[in-house]
């Protein structure tokens, strides 16, 4: 496999030095890709540029994800517009170690293959660095005029960023391209990878490594993903989409990518996955044919949620799904823990019941209108019930009057209510 070829059939190639291809051809290369380290999580903002590592292995190179322990405490002027916080090194080892795990499920970092992955911290290389040390070594080679003319420093001194750009900033290409310059000198590494807005940063280490030992070495970034209406990939209205279950549920994380528009998941096929282009180019045809059937979204959704979550919590989502859009069981619905449970019915209306309520038993007519206004009166419910219009935990209720106990309850602790095909509601019982 081309890996150039690749990324750019996949739409992952923004720009590359020339050179690149050539060498990509003649030899092994040991490639490099900096990951913010600020959270103990990836979160699918990284994604791209994981999965630059993934094509990377699989034609035959050697992928290095590298950990910026030390650059991510300062904070990378590109198309930000604050610093981040000082990491102590207890909470940067976790977040390494949590990030490591994550990647583990892209990388070969085990095999002992010549290609094998390495995780690397650059604060291993920079926490005894003093600073004379550094101006006198690194800081020399680079002119100011030349970190100057940088187009992610000139956006922050135009007026753009309210703020400006402090000096621990403006240092920050530096200390990349001391990263490049310290991984081509201890490990041979020619080739460093990012996303567009790293290549002011990916030249500067270019030209350091110029400056000082004179090797010739590369790079290549990828496009910034956006959605295609323009707006913010990623971002939710929560937040993040996050790789780890305790931030994003695999439910929620699945229900993202499937719900991504018909334009984007032609895209975001290519850049997510390691189908290969035959099977897009088919899935493709297939959603043009019957855009409604929505193929591309429900393959990409599985896929990614496959290989981040695992093939159960794939298959759990799509069980969590069907309950809210399909024809599921109750036997489906009782599978479902907490969390998803919670997930699934977001947004839905609730009502807060005391569990004295249900401890004798309590006639569901009198629960669902007097102690949670499911329905207007008691008449409207005897309605619905007696033409099969009401379920209770996706079962239909039989008579209007039924007795309800603690034992009917989801996880101890809910009563989910159904009434017509779309309309449910969910008891909260305390």
């Amino acid at each position: 496999m081309n890996f150039v070829e690749e990324l750019r059939w996949r739409g992952m190639l923004h720009d590359i030095m020339p050179g690149t291809e050539e060498l990509l051809a003649k030899e092994q290369v040991t490639a490099y890709l900096g990951i913010d380290p600020t959270a103990d999580s990836l979160h699918i903002g990284h994604l791209c540029g994981v999965m630059m590592l993934r094509h990377l292995q699989r034609c035959g190179h050697k992928p290095l994800a590298l950990i910026g322990g030390a650059t991510g405490m300062i904070g990378d002027p590109s198309g930000k517009s604050l610093e981040r916080n000082l990491l102590d090194e207890k909470t940067l080892i976790h977040n390494q170690e949590a990030i490591k795990k994550q990647l583990d499920k892209f990388l070969d970092f085990e095999s002992g293959a010549s290609n094998c992955a390495e995780l690397v911290n650059n604060y291993d290389w920079m926490k005894n660095f003093t600073f004379l040390d550094f101006v006198r070594d690194v800081g020399k080679h680079i002119t100011v005029n030349y970190m100057m003319a940088k187009e992610s420093v000139k956006k922050r001194l135009n007026g753009e960023a309210r703020d400006g750009l402090s000096f621990t900033e403006f240092t920050y290409q530096l200390l990349q391209a001391y990263d490049y310059l310290h991984l081509n000198t201890t490990r041979g590494c020619k080739l460093q990878m990012g996303g567009s807005d790293q290549w002011g940063n990916i030249t500067t280490g270019s030209e350091l490594i110029r400056r000082t030992n004179g090797n010739e070495v590369f790079g290549l970034v990828c496009p910034l993903i956006t959605k295609a209406d323009g707006g913010k990939f990623g971002k939710t209205e929560s937040g993040n989409v996050w790789l780890d279950s305790r931030y994003t549920s695999p439910y929620k994380f699945y229900q993202f990518w499937l719900n991504v528009s018909d334009a984007d998941a032609a895209r975001y096929i290519k850049i997510f996955t390691s189908l290969p282009k035959e099977e897009i180019d088919a899935l493709v045809a297939e959603q043009e044919a019957a855009p409604h059937l929505r193929p591309l979204q429900k393959r990409l959704a599985q896929e990614v949620t496959i290989m981040v979550h695992s093939e159960e919590d794939y298959y759990a989502a799509v069980d969590a799904s069907n309950i809210l859009f399909g024809n599921a069981t109750s036997e489906a619905l009782k599978k479902l823990d907490e969390d998803t449970l919670l997930a699934v019915f977001e947004g839905v209306p609730q009502f807060e019941v005391s569990r004295d309520v249900l401890t004798d038993g309590v006639k569901a007519v009198d629960l669902f209108v007097d102690n949670a206004a499911v329905f207007a009166s008691k008449g409207e419910m005897r309605k619905l019930v007696q033409g099969g219009g009401v379920s209770l935990n996706k079962e239909k209720l039989e008579a209007f009057d039924q007795v309800i106990t603690v034992a009917d309850l989801l996880d101890e602790k809910y009563l989910l209510v159904q009434r017509g095909k779309k309309n449910y509601y969910l008891l909260i019982v305390k």
